[in-house]
């Protein structure tokens, strides 16, 4: 019998916060992105509310305008393998760029977190669009966004092939006859293409789930080709309920006219949910939120969509720049939104900075409010499941304590872990290994 569809929950380490102002919360930690306490015991915490996984974000390139959190903290799979000791289900999904490593280097670090946690591993998948970037790796310019694509398309088939080069056999051990690996069940990849020369085999065999489970969070249409065709799980940024419809059915559909199976790739926005026991308690932390918001804020998540372009050069209250071009070679899905949005409401850049600093959305008010609006879009085709912020100190735990029950008992989140890996708990399937598949259909 198929398995009941749940909703999947991730939840994203974000230290300090995920705005330019959440820091100065009187509650919060000034050091909580460096802070290997802080993230134990938030890992633990969405360990408790059955979480299918943690998800570090990243970037590689910073300047004196970047949010806290980006501005310091870890690397993002120091901090996983630090977590993996410490946890015993939850899956592990790190960020790392395609534009910026060397496959190799990738297809080792994931194969050991996933050895490390036991199969929990998941690689989010990323181009990066901040040009800067190119000059922390010595590179005289940064690839243009459709080479970006072309560039991952290559290097995540890379690494998926050395994560083939052993056998799930391959390791014998026989210590009598002397035999450690069968070097028949070993096997080089010898790749030789437009941008990377990778010989192997890998140094390191396949973990209990096979492969890392593959992320990816493209929204332009060069990233939703890219997911719909490669990506396990997407996380996207929809506003509102009507523009993840649209999101998700334009994806699936993708996928499906791909040839993926059914209900391919399982996709999970963002969201922000703010608990109270009444709605006039969560009203009351929304109103704290609030209260803490600048306009740096807003300006800072303008020019986090458009390269880290300097928006305090113009008039805040005058007519909005024309900065399309910008955008386009950037983070084309945000900065063309904002363009849409700003157009449709004929916004200055003090306007749509005060809408970008502080989103209201569907999930603030009391447990059975945010879980009514969580299952309204999973049921309505706007989501598989949600990545979830922790929009102020404490609230993780109110929605673990609170929330979670709520969909647990309306059959919508598991009550336990039902296996032992990440694969497994969300409903993937073990990926063969190629050269065992090329085997049988030889034979």
């Amino acid at each position: 019998m198929p398995q009941e569809r749940k909703i999947k929950l991730g939840l994203i380490l974000h230290g300090v916060g995920r705005t330019w102002d959440d820091w100065r919360h009187p509650d919060r930690d000034v050091r909580a992105s460096t802070s290997l306490s802080f993230y134990r015991a938030q890992a633990q915490q969405a360990e408790r509310g059955r979480f299918d996984f943690l998800f570090v974000a990243d970037s590689l390139s910073i300047n004196e305008k970047s949010s806290p959190h980006y501005l310091y903290r870890f690397e993002p799979l120091t901090i996983l393998s630090a977590l993996a000791a410490v946890t015993e289900h939850i899956g592990l999904v790190g960020t790392l760029s395609v534009s910026y490593t060397e496959p190799f280097n990738v297809a080792r670090q994931f194969a050991s977190l996933d050895h490390i946690s036991g199969g929990r591993a998941g690689w989010n998948v990323v181009t990066s669009w901040l040009s800067d970037t190119a000059a922390n790796f010595g590179k005289a310019a940064h690839p243009a966004h459709h080479e970006r694509y072309r560039i991952a398309a290559e290097h995540l088939s890379v690494v998926q092939g050395l994560w083939d080069s052993w056998e799930d056999d391959a390791l014998v051990g026989d210590k009598q006859g002397g035999v450690f690996v069968d070097a028949a069940k070993l096997h080089r990849l010898d790749h030789v293409g437009p941008y990377f020369q990778v010989r192997g085999p890998l140094n390191i065999g396949r973990s209990p789930q096979g492969q890392p489970v593959i992320f990816q969070a493209g929204a332009s249409e060069d990233g939703k080709d890219f997911a719909a065709r490669h990506a396990e799980v997407v996380f996207c940024g929809p506003q509102n309920l009507e523009e993840a419809q649209t999101y998700y059915r334009d994806l699936k559909a993708r996928a499906e006219r791909l040839g993926r199976p059914d209900g391919a790739p399982f996709i999970l926005p963002g969201a922000a949910p703010i608990v109270g026991r009444t709605d006039e308690e969560a009203e009351a932390y929304y109103q704290e939120l609030s209260e803490l918001t600048s306009i740096d804020t807003g300006l800072g998540f303008l020019s986090r969509a458009f390269n880290d372009h300097d928006f305090r050069q113009y008039d805040l209250d005058g007519p909005f720049p024309d900065v399309a071009r910008i955008g386009q070679d950037s983070n084309q899905s945000a900065s063309q939104r904002i363009l849409e949005r700003v157009r449709a409401g004929n916004l200055t850049v003090r306007q749509i900075a005060r809408e970008l600093s502080t989103p209201r959305g569907d999930f603030v008010g009391s447990p059975e409010k945010v879980a009514d609006a969580l299952q309204r879009w999973f049921e309505n085709e706007g989501a598989d499941g949600f990545v979830i912020f922790e929009a102020l100190p404490g609230q993780l735990e109110r929605f673990v304590d609170l929330v979670v029950p709520v969909l647990q008992q309306r059959g919508l989140l598991r009550v336990e872990y039902e296996h032992d890996t990440f694969r497994e708990n969300l409903g993937l399937p073990f990926p063969s290994n190629r050269y065992v598949a090329e085997n049988k259909r030889a034979g």
